[in-house]
């Protein structure tokens, strides 16, 4: 099976604008592809992990991948699925997240030997002179065309500022950039970047007399996707400071059993025969094998073999018996200045947790039998924890998935 018939096998695929020849760069090792990447946050997040796997795959296969860090395109914003704009960010603060994406790139992608690039739009957009861009790239552009795309469309009652409405010709020239700098003749994106992408395609061929490609990814999962922000307190990130290897371990081990199968195409490097013989367990009590499996390879991935065991005996550890002495689980300190009376009441610790935003939840959650401690239920709202118990650490676990381990500091 070639590398283009194995995207679309692993659901990956969902535009092209040739597929003759794209399939024959692709299988062939030939395709000089580009995704971009602009830095709004100072860590890649699972969004972006499965543009990375795309990457790291089509490298694998002899392909060449560059990276475009959005050092220019930053500075505006997509408008592509927002509905509202953007909080313009500074080039102080752009700078800083480019320098974190880096890093972090580097562990997906191999830039050694000039087997990919990694690029920064701000070289050639900071310095464009605004008449000389208009007369290179204007021409070229319909407005008519450019107001019947989804991504403004879906703007246009609540308002799309002319500032946003640039996105699409930067974006557009982002490609001819690439194209003519770097021989790149394919962009990758997310199906949401359809139009933004074609606009590039078109910006070639009419002012190149050159063709050029374009394919989109189908999205992880909507449904996946839109949990995203709703998991682990925010985003799921790749730096191990703002989500733990635990945290990222246990969002994909908590996916929906529909989505299983899904993320383990798309994302791990399984073999497609391995994956195909594992959907006979979808609708049984092995899919949550299965759902380890997923979590134990994408947390390898992210933060190495080492953390992922680390992250999984932990999780077994927990819901295994609720183990309290397990190190991968996330904690919540408390200082002396807590407790009253040298205690601190549940309440209180759910709190102080982020298990629960007010006391008031707190309570109802405790007299709902919905709160265990150290593996038992607790129904009594008066209970409460003294030093001794609160230095060796409790764990109190909310509903089915929400846990944390509470430590005097």
């Amino acid at each position: 099976m070639g590398c283009y018939e194995e995207l679309k096998e692993r659901g990956l695929l969902a535009q092209v604008t040739d597929e003759d020849k794209i399939r024959d760069l692709v299988n062939n090792g030939k395709a000089t592809f580009y995704i971009g990447f602009d830095p709004t946050a100072d860590s890649l997040h699972v969004g972006h992990f499965m543009a990375l796997c795309l990457m790291k795959r089509m490298q694998m296969a002899g392909n060449k991948p560059i990276a475009l860090l959005g050092g220019g395109t930053g500075m505006v914003g997509d408008p592509s699925g927002k509905t509202d704009m953007r909080p313009m960010l500074t080039e102080e603060f752009i700078n800083h997240n480019i320098a974190c994406f880096r890093r972090q790139m580097s562990r997906f992608i191999d830039f050694s030997d000039g087997k990919a690039l990694m690029v920064n739009n701000a070289d050639w957009l900071l310095n464009l002179n605004y008449i000389q861009f208009l007369r290179e790239v204007g021409p070229y552009f319909s407005v008519n065309n450019m107001l019947r795309a989804e991504c403004y469309k879906q703007r246009w009652e609540r308002g799309l500022s002319f500032f946003e409405f640039n996105y699409m010709i930067m974006q557009a020239y982002d490609f001819y950039m690439l194209y003519t700098k770097y021989g790149c003749q394919m962009e990758f994106g997310g199906d949401d970047q359809w139009s933004n992408m074609l606009a590039g395609t078109e910006l070639i061929r009419k002012k190149l007399n050159k063709d050029a490609y374009a394919m989109t990814i189908n999205l992880l999962l909507n449904s996946q996707g839109q949990k995203m922000g709703k998991t682990v307190g925010g985003a799921v990130w790749l730096d191990p400071d703002k989500t733990s290897p635990f945290d990222f371990y246990q969002y994909w081990r908590n996916i929906d059993d529909a989505d299983v199968m899904k993320c383990l195409k798309m994302l791990t490097f399984l073999p497609i025969g391995q994956i195909h013989e594992m959907e006979a367990w979808q609708g049984t009590s092995r899919i949550n094998e299965a759902k380890e499996i997923l979590a134990h390879e994408l947390t390898g991935m992210v933060h190495g073999r080492d953390e992922a065991d680390k992250a999984q005996t932990g999780a077994r550890q927990i819901f295994g018996g609720g183990a309290a002495e397990s190190e991968q689980m996330p904690t919540a300190e408390v200082t002396e200045d807590d407790l009253k009376d040298g205690k601190l009441d549940l309440i209180g610790a759910m709190v102080k947790a982020e298990l629960a935003p007010t006391r008031s939840e707190a309570r109802r959650n405790i007299q709902q039998g919905g709160v265990t401690v150290d593996g038992e239920k607790v129904t009594d709202i008066s209970v409460s924890y003294d030093k001794e118990a609160l230095k060796k650490g409790i764990v109190i676990r909310k509903g089915k998935k929400k846990y944390k381990k509470v430590c005097l500091k």
